[in-house]
């Protein structure tokens, strides 16, 4: 059996994937086989897989450490390596085009954010990416709160028409234009 039909009955059988990737890492297998196998076990295209592996593979998977197998399933699991990415709408595109002009109206963003938002994107969480934009706040010094507040208004309000009612889009988006009018 190759590693990815190893992969994909693991996940079939309701493992996670960084447990899947534990449990075939720990039958012997090199990490970096592993990983690819379980993303491609969850369809992630080979040159997205391919990238995202290049991405962490001198600190995660070149130097495997004994009984490690777990915490670097783990650690793959939370840097997004497994994330499914969904394709996007056209509306759901110009949401993400908002976020991204709202990002750099912030004037800087903690990198750990940005990882956040990155991985929302990829997985299509948007209703979690515009409730933690909403939440923030532009840089006093750097950020440029007019266009941080007025586009995240204009994505709110795009973003109402994809989603079933949410209530929490439509408190952020009130919050959002509030913010839009002040001076």
């Amino acid at each position: 059996m190759n590693l990815t039909t190893l992969a994909r009955h693991t996940l079939s059988r309701s493992a996670t994937p960084a447990a899947t990737y534990a449990l075939i890492a720990r039958l012997g297998h090199r990490p970096l086989p592993v990983a690819r196998a379980v993303c491609l076990a969850l369809d992630i295209p080979l040159a997205e897989t391919t990238r995202r592996l290049a991405d962490c593979y001198d600190a995660l998977l070149a130097h495997p450490r004994p009984d490690s197998e777990a915490d670097t399933g783990e650690l793959l699991e939370a840097l997004g390596v497994f994330d499914i990415p969904k394709s996007l709408t056209e509306t759901e595109l110009a949401v993400v085009d908002h976020f991204l002009t709202a990002i750099d109206a912030m004037g800087g963003i903690r990198p750990g954010h940005r990882h956040g938002l990155q991985r929302w994107f990829t997985t299509g969480n948007l209703t979690a990416a515009y409730l933690s934009l909403a939440a923030a706040r532009p840089l006093p010094r750097t950020g440029d709160p007019a266009l941080y507040w007025t586009t995240l208004t204009a994505a709110g309000e795009l973003l109402v028409t994809t989603v079933p009612s949410d209530r929490r889009i439509t408190y952020a988006l009130t919050h959002c234009r509030t913010r839009a009018t002040r001076p």
